[in-house]
Formats: structure tokens, sequence, C-alpha cells
């Protein structure tokens, strides 16, 4: 009996995926609503994303207008704004809230970077863990008389060129979104 691959295949797509999501959420300069997916604002007690208390549009590259559907919720979406780590400070005008995003400095854009390389590392040891998890899986199958050494050591290959190869797909995704953040 071989290990079922796919399985862990499934995960590590999901650990991909994360780490995508993770990447368009730093800002890069030009406006873009996913900078805000992870701010969370006080509404009527319970922390929720703005996302999904207000309009998030881009009025031009470089500025997102924020409109609240309740108007009420203003002041604390300005202020969750200010306490996060985005970086910008939000203009309110009583209606909406302006965001403007400055070009990046150089220091800016190494420390994006930096974030970025970050990221990737913690993104490959994800991909690592669920290596370990599937060798293990593979040790047990074959201590239980599961499996032969032979399957065994096949399955294990397997895991690892699924990880070599989801390995380098995070590679290139970083070293992608690393240029994006030195072009601009």
């Amino acid at each position: 009996m071989k290990l079922e691959v796919k399985q862990y295949e499934e995960k590590m797509k999901k650990s991909i995926a994360s780490y995508e999501e993770e990447l368009a959420s730093i800002r890069v300069g030009r406006a873009n609503a996913k900078v805000l997916d992870k701010v969370e604002a006080l509404y009527y007690g319970t922390p929720t994303p703005i996302n999904q208390m207000a309009e998030i549009k881009a009025a031009d590259p470089k500025t997102l207008v924020i409109t609240p559907w309740d108007a009420t919720s203003l002041k604390a979406i300005e202020k969750a704004i200010q306490a996060s780590d985005i970086g910008i400070t939000p203009a309110n005008d009583g209606k909406c809230i302006r965001l403007s995003f400055p070009p990046l400095t150089e220091e800016r854009r190494k420390e994006l970077t930096k974030n970025t390389s970050k990221l990737g590392e913690n993104a490959k040891v994800a991909l690592r863990n669920i290596r370990r998890d599937a060798n293990d899986k593979c040790k047990d199958m074959k201590k239980a008389s599961e499996m032969t050494e032979d399957e065994q050591k096949q399955s294990e290959k397997d895991v690892q060129d699924l990880t070599d190869k989801y390995i380098k797909l995070v590679d290139d995704i970083t070293s992608k979104k690393q240029k994006e953040i030195m072009e601009i």
C-alpha cells in the first residue's frame, strides 16, 4: 500500500494560497484594498473586518476611499486604521475616509523586501512541516506492516519531489513580489 500523496499536495496548495494572500496585503505604493483585509474595527463591540462594514474603492492609483454603510462606525474605522501597521494616516471628511498612498522610500522598499523574504521562509517551513508529517505517516505505515520498505522509500521520494516543486513555487512568487516592490 502506497501513501496517499494527494492529501499532502492539497495541504501544500493551501499553504501557497495562504502565502499569496499574505503577500497581497503588503502595500507596494499603489492603492490596493487588500491592505485593509486584516484590519478590524469595533462595530457594536465586536471586532469586524473593515471590508464587511464599508465600501472600499480606489479613487485613483494612489487613493483609497472607505465609505461606511453605517455613518456611526466612521470613527471606529479611522481609529482601527491608525492602530494598524499599514503606515498610512487616514483623512476623515465626516462621510468617508481617504487613504493616500505616498510613494515608497528606498528604506521602506528594502524593509518590505526583507519582510517578503521572511514570509517566504515561513511558507517554506510550513511546506517542510507537511513533508515531515507525510514522512512520519510513511514510517508509521511501515512499522505497522502496511507498506514495504520499497514503498516507503518511493512514497518519501514522491513527497520530497512534491515539496521541492512547491518550495520552488514559493521562491518564484517571492522574487516576483520583490521585483514588484523595487520597480514601483
